[in-house]
């Protein structure tokens, strides 16, 4: 067995590498040649600690396995280390031996950013200037840097629960040489492109902070309860998403669904888009929205290829197991 410690996935995995590892298995998903198990996510009645597993298979790549791990909300305070944690599997398919095990962290926060990133490529107006931030925790940073690189932004605007985070995404702006602005909720209205990820129980972004036009990508849903966006949003723009069932389950969808606003045939598959399937925007009007639940595919298919560059160069620990 391989194992590619936390220590060594920064100096392995690229966002180009992340990027196009999960625009694959979209792709992949959408044509049915990959899969996702169904996910097990619960409360364990310590430390506030949310714990599960997401898995699948990938038959095209050939990719089997899941992550393991979850949201410990007291770690930063208490331990200094980051709220979410978790491990990636990947077992042979063709004899079910355990084949490698990758530190998650790092390459969760990518493919979380990558899922955003690839929805901005294939749904935002191509002519989008202005992007909008929901959120300023660990995540955003990611999620900002994947974005930028999309469209040709002029601006980014951002809004959190706590300001005194927002510095965290104003210096990425920065970085990239983009104005930086922190605004109401009600200035979202600006935004071409607005990201939320924020780990809220109740929704932030309202349908009237969004306007004609706007692709929005919702990537902090991804359990039964949470919600950053009004349901009845979701009344007024096509929906895609990662996953169908996950989205109407534990995704920013389940509460439209909840509320009769909309149906499972409103939601549509993100990797239908990337394949030619369905056409995605067709007018500059149309406002878009991305559900990114987090599926475990796109877990195995970022460690997967971790995995293959740690072995090309020479990092990867082998074990006898």
């Amino acid at each position: 067995m391989l194992i590619v410690p936390e220590s060594e996935i920064a100096n392995l995995m690229t966002r180009e590498a992340a990027f196009n590892a999960v625009e694959n298995i979209f792709a992949a998903m959408a044509s049915k040649e990959a899969y996702n198990f169904p996910v097990i996510r619960e409360a364990i009645g310590h430390e506030d600690a949310l714990y599960g597993f997401k898995g699948g298979f990938d038959r095209a790549g050939l990719s089997l396995g899941l992550k393991a791990g979850g949201y410990w909300p007291n770690n930063m305070e208490k331990r200094e280390l980051i709220n979410h944690q978790s491990t990636i599997f990947l077992f042979d398919p063709d004899t079910g031996k355990a084949k490698a095990m990758v530190g998650g962290n790092l390459l969760t926060a990518l493919r979380t950013a990558a899922a955003s990133s690839v929805s901005i490529k294939h749904l935002a107006r191509q002519n989008a200037k202005v992007l909008g931030m929901v959120g300023a925790g660990h995540q955003s940073a990611f999620q900002l840097r994947a974005a930028l690189e999309q469209r040709n932004f002029e601006k980014v605007i951002g809004w959190n629960y706590h300001p005194e985070m927002l510095p965290n995404i104003e210096k990425i702006a920065h970085e990239a040489d983009v104005k930086f602005e922190a605004v109401e909720l009600s200035g979202m209205r600006e935004a071409d492109v607005i990201i939320t990820i924020t780990s809220a129980f109740s929704p932030s972004l309202m349908a009237d902070h969004v306007s004609t036009g706007t692709h929005l990508a919702c990537m902090g849903t991804d359990t039964k309860g949470k919600q950053e966006v009004e349901a009845s949003l979701l009344t007024k723009v096509d929906i895609f998403t990662d996953e169908v069932a996950q989205s109407i389950s534990i995704g920013e969808a389940q509460h439209a669904i909840a509320e009769g606003l909309i149906n499972k045939q409103d939601v549509k598959e993100l990797g239908a888009v990337i394949n030619g399937t369905n056409t995605g925007r067709i007018s500059d009007e149309q406002i878009t929205l991305f559900d990114g639940t987090g599926v475990g595919l796109q877990d195995l298919a970022v460690a997967a290829t971790v995995v293959d560059l740690a072995v090309e160069k020479g990092i990867a620990i082998e074990v006898d197991f």
